[in-house]
């Protein structure tokens, strides 16, 4: 099977043309074609929608392996854009977002329980630009098309690609226009297409400009696209994609809003399990176990969408990477949605043919949280969602170490939990990415696990973290000499550790 990896956007048609000998396309939810009888699958789809009112910004990522020449996507839109409306954006701020939501394993080291001065917090946040890709407009040079009932509404080019803006009156003459151009449509396509028609959709169609195009080394460096209209309805339409689907295809949507969180009103909702702490296996098969503890989650209702992350665009705690800033902000659709206190929630599907058949429909959901640290000493962490005033949730993981040093003092405070002790409080993170492409391989989700996960049935396998032993020498000291004797036992403990070295 052709393996089709991420980033861009759910509702779209990648058609790749009859030069296509080995390649890969990163993207669509839509289906792909080839003019070889070449069958192309979709695994991964992640789109950055931005919503206000009636107005929608969405943005999209395509990544393409192999020759671009002939490659196009075609994407149904509710309205006839302009070139105004259509923009590219740096590359680098997909990433971004996607490290900011994704599911993020913390490493926790036990603070010594008799500290002298209380540390400071570590700064966790990275600084990180993205330089937007510039290119030269061209011609489209596409061929005019007979009368099949398509009309080209608007005509333009932005960078690399050549726009071109469709609309048709009946999803037979689309079919058949797109297949008299050398593309080879799959098997029930025009019935696919005939609700978006008759909903009087037009089609976004952006192919690629050859020798505006830059690689890094065989795989095309396509600019992410970025358009924005408006509409009663805030939906995502993802039924193009099944045409192409794998045996399972995984659709990321990020939705930045208002004060506000967002979930699908035509699907059942959950949210994954939070705050659990992991053995310290789990390092080097965090994608491993979180996509065992995903596909756990579906395993019972495949027709679910599962929230990741619902947390203030512009914060995090603890952070993967660098937040988004007003530039950020400005590039996903600020510059035509004019508000503020945006809502980043990070919503994940898993879904074939059978399980997921209908477009996506959001409504506004009520804010939660979980996933974050309780830091009082001895506290037992929520692994729920639980009603807030303000959106706190995220999914978050955390390999503990335990205090394994020497307890000098008659009060030990055990259960303080920070960065490694040499480097202050901050934490250890590690964001989940390339889930789509995590190993499958039946994963044992309870040896995994130092706490039990109730609401999936599943008891922790993996021995809990419990207070490290004081040693016997320095209670027994301190008991004769009490806490005033704390800097005469730290001297004799080093004197009598420095003895039995020399004795061995």
């Amino acid at each position: 099977m052709r393996r089709s990896l991420r980033l861009a956007l759910a509702a779209s048609i990648a058609i790749a043309s009859a030069t296509l000998p080995s390649t890969r396309a990163d993207a669509f939810c839509g289906f792909y074609v080839s003019g070889a009888d070449q069958r192309l699958y979709n695994n991964a789809t992640m789109v950055v929608m931005m919503r206000d009112g009636t107005r929608t910004v969405l943005s999209m990522q395509n990544n393409y392996q192999g020759p671009p020449d002939g490659f196009a996507m075609v994407v149904p839109v509710p309205v006839v854009l302009a070139k105004s409306d259509v923009r590219t954006l740096p590359r680098a701020l997909f990433q971004r977002v996607d490290v900011m939501a994704s599911p993020r394993l913390v490493e926790y080291w036990e603070q010594d329980p008799c500290p002298v001065y209380e540390e400071d917090r570590a700064d966790n946040k990275e600084g990180g630009t993205g330089t937007r890709a510039k290119g030269e407009e061209g011609s489209m040079g596409a061929p005019k098309p007979k009368d099949l009932g398509v009309k080209i509404e608007a005509q333009f080019d932005i960078d690399e690609y050549e726009i071109l803006i469709l609309s048709a009156k009946d999803s037979g003459g689309l079919d058949t226009w797109l297949r008299e151009r050398g593309y080879k449509i799959p098997a029930g396509a025009a019935d696919v297409l005939r609700p978006y028609v008759a909903s009087g959709s037009k089609f976004f169609v952006a192919k690629v400009d050859p020798e505006k195009v830059r690689f890094d080394g065989d795989q095309a460096a396509l600019s992410p696209l970025r358009f924005h209209y408006d509409t009663e309805t805030f939906t995502l339409p993802i039924r193009l994609g099944l045409l192409n689907a794998g045996p399972a295809q995984d659709l990321i949507v990020h939705i930045l809003a208002k004060s506000k969180r967002y979930e699908a009103s035509n699907y059942e909702n959950v949210f994954i399990p939070t705050n659990l702490d992991v053995a310290d296996g789990v390092r080097n098969r965090y994608g491993e176990f979180y996509a065992a503890l995903f596909d756990r989650a579906l395993a019972s209702k495949p027709r679910t969408i599962v929230t990741e992350y619902a947390w203030d665009a512009t914060s995090c705690d603890p952070c993967p990477g660098p937040t988004l800033d007003t530039t950020d902000m400005a590039l996903l659709g600020g510059d035509v949605i004019k508000a503020s206190g945006f809502v980043l929630t990070r919503l994940h599907a898993r879904y074939s043919k059978e399980s997921l058949g209908e477009d996506l429909i959001f409504r506004e959901a009520s804010p939660v949280v979980g996933g974050r640290e309780d830091f009082t000493p001895g506290a037992k962490q929520s692994t729920v969602a639980t009603p807030s005033p303000q959106n706190f949730f995220q999914a978050r993981y955390v390999i503990r170490h335990a205090w394994a040093g020497p307890v000098w003092c008659e009060s030990p405070r055990f259960g303080v939990w920070g960065g490694p002790p040499s480097k202050g409080r901050g934490a250890t993170i590690k964001p989940a990415r390339d889930l789509a492409f995590a190993p499958r391989t039946g994963l044992d989700l309870a040896s995994m696990l130092r706490v039990d996960v109730p609401q999936m049935g599943i008891t922790a396998g993996a021995p809990g973290i419990g207070p490290p032993r004081t040693p016997k020498m320095s209670r027994l000291t301190l008991g004769f000499l009490g806490g005033a004797g704390i800097g005469i036992i730290v001297a004799l403990g080093a004197i009598g550790v420095l003895r039995g070295r020399r004795d061995d």
